[in-house]
């Protein structure tokens, strides 16, 4: 069989090609776009996924402010900073990065972002209307693998979706969105029997574990000529890789995506398209329909008159 190496570089450079071209239409009618990243503590990843977006808003255009945070900083504190932010009309999207320190809920966190500037999709508004399927900021990485599934014609209706993550920020949301394109979802996690049994039955099997090597999806777990999307990030021998094994997976799938250069660079598209679109929001600014996305899927699109 051969399957289809899906290329999350080539398609976030076409996201962020479109990005960049509306940022300036914003910008010719007065608004500068403007992301503030919030990180608290000097944990090594975090610092680096927070400075590749950074870098990824340099390419497109828009503005970022870079908020630090030492450890050690209380909840309260955090919550000030977001609520100064929530108040700057020059802010349109507000992140903090995930994990948190352990003493903090991210509920509490998220719920004190407005849910316009909630650029995660993370806010309870955002994630309860979601489930109504009424999209306006979705998270990043959800969105990410809705967005592959369409761009290559992955069909989701009347298929098995099986998700390896129950996370608030992954799989419950990710669950949500495919439910809504008439997949039949089961979500596997910690506590779940024979997740091998489920994971071979799927005809999208997306896994986002990040437990290598005590979790492996192997050649074993998936279904001839299914669909396997890879979220998993995992450091094994000094190199990055995924929670599948790509190379004993790749001769049974039609389609997988690589760790690195799969959903990762989607996310952060994603990251750029949601600022985007609370620039959007909160301004009442129309630009053109960001191409890439199908309106009727992504109906927040087609609810904001004439523009995005």
């Amino acid at each position: 069989m051969n399957a289809t190496i899906i290329d999350g570089r080539k398609l976030s450079t076409e996201i962020k090609e479109t990005v960049k071209e509306d940022v300036k239409l914003l910008e010719s009618k007065g608004t500068k776009p403007c992301l503030a990243t919030i990180l608290i503590g000097s944990d090594q990843a975090s610092s680096l996924y927070v400075s590749l977006k950074h870098r990824a808003c340099e390419e497109v255009g828009i503005k970022s402010l870079d908020c630090k945070l030492p450890e050690g900083t209380s909840i309260e504190e955090v919550e000030q900073l977001i609520e100064t932010l929530n108040s700057d009309e020059r802010v349109h999207g507000i992140l903090v990065q995930l994990p948190l320190p352990k003493s903090m809920e991210i509920d509490r966190i998220m719920g004190k972002i407005s849910p316009e500037k909630d650029v995660d999709g993370l806010h309870p508004c955002n994630i309860g209307a979601m489930i109504y399927g009424r999209y306006r900021l979705l998270p990043c990485t959800p969105a990410a693998v809705m967005v592959i599934l369409e761009h290559y014609s992955i069909g989701i209706r009347g298929k098995h979706a099986v998700i390896i993550s129950r996370s608030a920020e992954v799989g419950k949301p990710l669950a949500m969105l495919l439910l809504n394109q008439d997949a039949t979802v089961t979500v596997c996690h910690s506590k779940t029997r024979n997740v091998e049994e489920y994971a071979k039955s799927a005809d999208i099997l997306i896994s986002g574990v990040g437990r290598r090597p005590d979790f492996v999806v192997g050649e074993r777990m998936v279904k001839d000529g299914s669909a396997v999307i890879d979220i998993g990030t995992n450091k094994v021998e000094g190199k990055v890789c995924g929670d599948v094994d790509f190379e004993a997976v790749l001769p049974k799938v039609s389609y997988i995506t690589p760790v690195p250069g799969g959903v990762g660079p989607m996310t952060v598209a994603m990251l750029l398209r949601n600022t985007l679109v609370a620039t959007a929001i909160q301004t009442g600014v129309t630009t053109r329909s960001l191409g890439i996305f199908d309106c009727k899927r992504w109906p927040e699109l087609s609810n904001l008159g004439s523009g995005l």
